[in-house]
């Protein structure tokens, strides 16, 4: 038998209990064990709830049980989830986690904690929710040398920018409506801010190049600045504005990035809609690969959580080899980084456009009938400086984002 504890009996952890008593005995037969929950951590009460026969307020209590061989960790933050999580695996104790804030701070160190002493530390729910992704970087695609990962890898800025383009709508409009509909957070920055794609990309990229990408170096934009003038422009173009977590491989450097992204039909990304996300990988042996479902919410994230469990229970005793070097990955300074930029500016396109290319070159003039005091152009590719230092000479601009068409 596999006794596991559950710490946190919030939205996952209560999914992760759900998804064990629902499933237990297809679990079980995959897991060739017995799976059995032991403990579930918390410091309410759940009075009527059938978690009270398990539920155990003092952590004490499962880090002192020889029995428990497998933590799942859903609290989420990085305190007490980090020195939880430590002091489990160096009891020998494996841990499955959906907390990609923990991973992405610490995950170089817990990982090397769980190969020294035999355990497991696994995290397929920390970076695409139900969608798996992990374990395929980790494993299947194994012989190939992957170049770029790009992904939507956040649920509530991709409902809100789907519902902008559909409904016309503004940003802040929206936001209330996500937010009634428990698509987001009553405090949404960590999602709407870019915050929560930044540590996922970072995840993935530890994984995908081998060395760890520190987080808190990628280049992070959000999608506040959006507006429903830049979503009219995105329609009239056929195309589409994605917050997208990016890294690449460019000759022998690497870049890491979360911005909004203007896109068109022919990027696969184009018609994820709503609050599903979508993992872009591309290898130089596979060639292109797209991993597509719901990114987040209780059910699907708890069914990874799970899929690690039951991996954990199959390997009780051996570590299985996931992890990246401690070393650092280097990564091009965002000045370095190209791109084409659509920038929309004041004014009309036959009083400004000669003025425009003299700083810019050769440009793409876009016009929206309905927006006649102002018109936009395209850029072709220039590094973000470039960009920075041309748009400083150049009045009345009234937004810029990153174009991908």
């Amino acid at each position: 038998m596999i006794q596991i504890a559950v710490l946190g009996y919030g939205t996952v952890g209560s999914g992760v209990v759900e998804v064990i008593n629902t499933n237990h005995d297809s679990i079980n037969k995959r897991a060739e064990n017995e799976i059995n929950i032991k403990y579930v951590l918390d410091l309410r009460d759940f009075p009527g709830d059938p978690v009270e026969k398990v539920l155990v307020h003092d952590y004490e209590v499962i880090a002192n049980d020889p029995e428990v061989d497998v933590v799942v960790e859903v609290m989420g933050g990085v305190e007490p989830a980090y020195t939880f999580t430590k002091r489990a695996l160096e009891a020998g104790k494996s841990v499955c986690t959906s907390n990609k804030e923990l991973v992405a701070r610490h995950g170089t160190e817990l990982l090397a904690i769980a190969k020294e002493h035999g355990a497991n530390y696994l995290f397929e729910a920390s970076c695409g929710g139900g969608i798996p992704i992990i374990r395929p970087l980790n494993s299947s695609l194994t012989a190939d040398e992957i170049d770029e990962v790009t992904g939507i890898l956040n649920g509530t800025t991709n409902y809100i920018l789907s519902k902008m383009a559909s409904d016309g709508s503004d940003f802040a409009d929206v936001l209330k409506e996500a937010q009634r509909l428990g698509y987001a957070e009553r405090n949404p920055e960590a999602d709407v801010e870019g915050y929560d794609a930044c540590r996922k990309i970072a995840i993935l990229s530890s994984l995908a190049y081998g060395k760890e990408v520190n987080y808190e170096e990628v280049y992070t934009e959000g999608i506040t600045k959006i507006t429903a003038e830049d979503i009219k422009y995105a329609t009239s173009m056929g195309t589409a504005i994605k917050l997208l977590a990016t890294s690449r491989k460019v000759g022998d450097q690497y870049y890491a990035m979360v911005s909004p992204v203007m896109i068109d039909a022919k990027n696969p990304l184009y018609s994820v809609n709503g609050v599903f996300n979508a993992i872009f990988i591309h290898g130089n042996v596979l060639g292109d690969a797209m991993f597509y479902g719901s990114g987040a919410g209780k059910l699907p994230t708890a069914s990874a959580v799970v899929a690690d469990v039951v991996d954990c229970a199959k390997n009780k005793g051996r570590n299985i080899m996931m992890s990246w070097s401690e070393e650092k990955l280097d990564l091009l300074q965002i000045d370095d980084v190209k791109s084409r930029f659509f920038v929309r500016v004041s004014g009309h396109a036959a009083e400004r456009q000669s003025e425009i290319e003299e700083l810019f070159g050769k440009v793409e003039i876009v016009a929206v009938p309905s927006l006649s005091e102002e018109f936009a152009f395209i850029t072709g590719e220039i590094t973000e400086q470039e960009y920075r230092e041309k748009a400083e000479k150049l009045d009345g601009i009234q937004s810029r984002i990153r174009a991908r068409i």
